[in-house]
């Protein structure tokens, strides 16, 4: 009895099919292989020798992975037991690895390696679940290891419906949960990400001999009413040691300046709106002819994309610092290193006379300052927070300018 057309047809896509998931199986091996050995060389012998084959890998079989992944919403052939667990691993484990990056950001290396492993294990794994034996025999996958229905408007429902309200919802969820985790982490605990907004933590720290530091986290723009809580805060016995780099040889020439960007999200900008009027106040930052040429050119280059926006040259000036190894190292030292060293120096000199010193300065300093005073003897005392931003206020406003 002659196959009619239809059959003819559907032997042919199971055909096509079973070479094309045989071809995803082959470079999961493959990439898994690569990646493997260049884990192995570079913990073992500090060598990079496979990064350019190992890109041009995974980037195939990320495509491969895509394609296969909705051709398994489409049609019901594809066995999903073998193929999931395939075009699933690479976004699964990158996920699974945030909370390793955040917390254990030095052992990189060897999680990446124990990752490839893995990788490994789950296609020789799966080959052998397909064809009962470890031998390679193309091709892995045969027709009749499929399924039998081309096409299912239930099956293709039943895939849009999971993806959209299960595994995407899931996948944000996560990655909130994973962004809060890491501002909580990299600001030594002085950022919050709430899922109404963004807070700060000021902290208290004591010393046995009644000296007191409060450390307040900044921003550069927030809510008006954050810095006029803020001010309002400070104790009137105070002495305020305040944050702003000088520039009294007029080096960078083209100034940051955020007040743009406050006003199109509906928000103020902290030289504006944050006015202590209690308390002493001292200038206790650095100037700018204190940092490196290097710091300097590039701080002044961001500030000339700020107010005047993008161009071709200043886009590849950019481009070279990105080039440039050392230019981020510079940066951290020259932006944080050395102006906290410059802080803590001041905190020194003020506190023979001065029972209490408050310090609002940029969130980004504060783990560095509260690292050094707890080194000088003081300890954690109190912690309060204060909303900076309300995610709510800023959509409202982004949406009536848009409607305008």
């Amino acid at each position: 009895m002659k196959d009619t057309p239809n059959n003819s047809r559907q032997s042919a896509t199971r055909a096509f099919i079973a070479i094309l998931l045989s071809v995803v199986l082959g470079f999961f091996l493959a990439d898994a292989g690569v990646s493997l050995l260049d884990d192995t060389l570079i913990l073992g012998l500090g060598v990079h020798a496979l990064g350019v084959i190992r890109e041009a890998t995974s980037a195939l079989l990320v495509l491969m992975s895509i394609l296969v992944y909705l051709l398994s919403g489409v049609t019901p052939m594809i066995p999903k037991r073998f193929v999931l667990p395939l075009v699933l691993f690479t976004p699964v484990v990158q996920l699974a690895v945030i909370p390793l990056l955040i917390f254990d950001y030095d052992r990189l290396q060897h999680i990446a390696w124990v990752i490839s492993l893995c990788q490994v294990l789950l296609g020789l794994g799966v080959l052998f679940w397909v064809q009962g034996t470890l031998r390679f025999r193309w091709p892995v996958f045969r027709p009749e290891q499929l399924g039998n229905k081309t096409f299912g408007w239930r099956h293709l429902s039943g895939f849009v419906l999971v993806n959209v309200l299960v595994l995407l919802p899931g996948v944000l969820l996560y990655l909130a949960v994973c962004t809060s985790l890491a501002v909580d982490h990299f600001s030594g605990g002085f950022l919050a990400l709430r899922w109404d907004g963004l807070a700060v933590r000021a902290k208290t720290f004591v010393r046995d001999d009644n000296k007191t530091i409060r450390l307040v986290p900044m921003m550069h723009i927030g809510e008006a009413g954050f810095y006029r809580q803020i001010s309002k805060s400070l104790p009137t016995n105070s002495v305020i040691l305040l944050e702003g780099v000088t520039d009294n040889k007029n080096l960078i020439k083209h100034k940051l300046r955020y007040q743009r960007t406050a006003r199109s999200l509906g928000l103020a900008e902290q030289q504006e709106k944050f006015v202590p009027t209690q308390g002493r106040l001292r200038d206790a930052d650095v100037d700018v002819e204190q940092f490196s040429e290097r710091s300097i050119d590039f701080i002044d280059q961001v500030g000339l994309v700020h107010s005047q926006g993008w161009s071709l040259e200043s886009l590849q000036k950019l481009i070279q610092y990105s080039d440039d190894p050392r230019i981020l190292d510079q940066l951290v030292d020259d932006l944080l290193t050395k102006r906290n060293a410059h802080l803590l120096k001041q905190i020194e000199a003020e506190l023979p006379g001065s029972d209490v010193i408050v310090v609002p300065w940029g969130a980004a300093h504060m783990p560095g300052i509260a690292e050094g005073i707890q080194k000088r003897g003081f300890h954690l005392s109190a912690s309060q927070e204060y909303q900076t931003v309300h995610f709510r206020a800023v959509w409202n406003h982004l949406f009536a300018a848009k409607k305008k």
